[in-house]
């Protein structure tokens, strides 16, 4: 298994891979912090396309190729376990091939064909909760996983829409998704996003990433996904909601903190 109970799982990196410098100074922001705690398990994140743009004139990133020469990049110099996300089936051999996690985005977490090519890959499937789906419902699309033959399944919240442009967590989802049997996770940054609300692409308040990650960690959640960058203000997708590079150190010893007091 690649997860593993005694650490606190972390899933961090760019929203959008954008270039090698970005990837880099993630990375060696990450480095450091684990050298710190050691009690941190990190998997480097990083989107080679931003599928689901809220226009056509918003940014999609470096493609499959490059994007994947990226992160093999990170691998190799750091030492990372690595993620994508897949959004169609013909992109998902090629990311297998690279990658030691493959995600489904919440959009299309109840696509059968995408969730199965993915399970008989052999990879670590982490799935992200449908904004739309209950936390009760994660159990049909797991169950897909499962049966399908994956070797290992992380699941994650990522908020459910509250009326327009905005999203909620339910702090119950951990307890009612962790009866699955799976590492449940928290998706921090997206979960402050307000969908579409800034002009053709999302806003975001990521004020409240620190309290919800520490409340979903006191609540059971067994690891955390945070998107991070050098600059946000500059990155091409997400700004509004990801957390600056140099903020990163103090809110995760603060959310490490928070993991094992819960734990004893």
């Amino acid at each position: 298994m690649l997860f593993d109970p005694k650490k606190l799982l972390i899933i961090a990196g760019p929203c959008s891979l954008e270039n090698e410098r970005v990837c880099r100074a993630v990375a060696q922001q990450l480095v450091k912090i684990g050298r710190a705690h050691r009690g941190i398990q990190f998997i480097f994140k990083g989107s080679f396309d931003k599928a689901n743009r809220t226009s056509l004139a918003g940014a999609r990133g470096t493609g499959l190729d490059a994007g994947l020469k990226l992160l093999a990049l990170i691998r190799r110099d750091y030492g990372f376990p690595i993620l994508t996300d897949v959004h169609e089936t013909a992109q998902v051999p090629a990311v297998a091939a690279v990658c030691d996690v493959i995600q489904i985005p919440a959009f299309l977490s109840r696509q059968t064909d995408l969730l199965l090519a993915a399970a008989k890959t052999g990879r670590v499937v982490n799935v992200k909760k449908g904004q739309f789906l209950s936390p009760q419902e994660m159990v049909y699309v797991t169950g897909k996983l499962r049966e399908g033959k994956a070797k290992e399944i992380w699941q994650t919240e990522r908020g459910t829409t509250f009326g327009y442009q905005n999203l909620v967590v339910d702090m119950r989802s951990f307890a009612i998704m962790q009866r699955n049997g799976y590492p449940t996770i928290f998706d921090a940054t997206h979960s402050v996003q307000l969908p579409g609300a800034a002009g053709g692409k999302s806003g975001g308040q990521r004020e409240f990433v620190p309290p919800l990650a520490k409340a979903a960690l006191a609540a059971g959640a067994d690891g955390l996904f945070i998107e991070t960058h050098p600059d946000p203000a500059k990155a091409i997708s997400d700004g509004p909601n990801m957390i600056p590079l140099n903020e990163l150190p103090a809110l995760l010893a603060a959310c490490l903190a928070v993991w094992k007091t819960v734990r004893g």
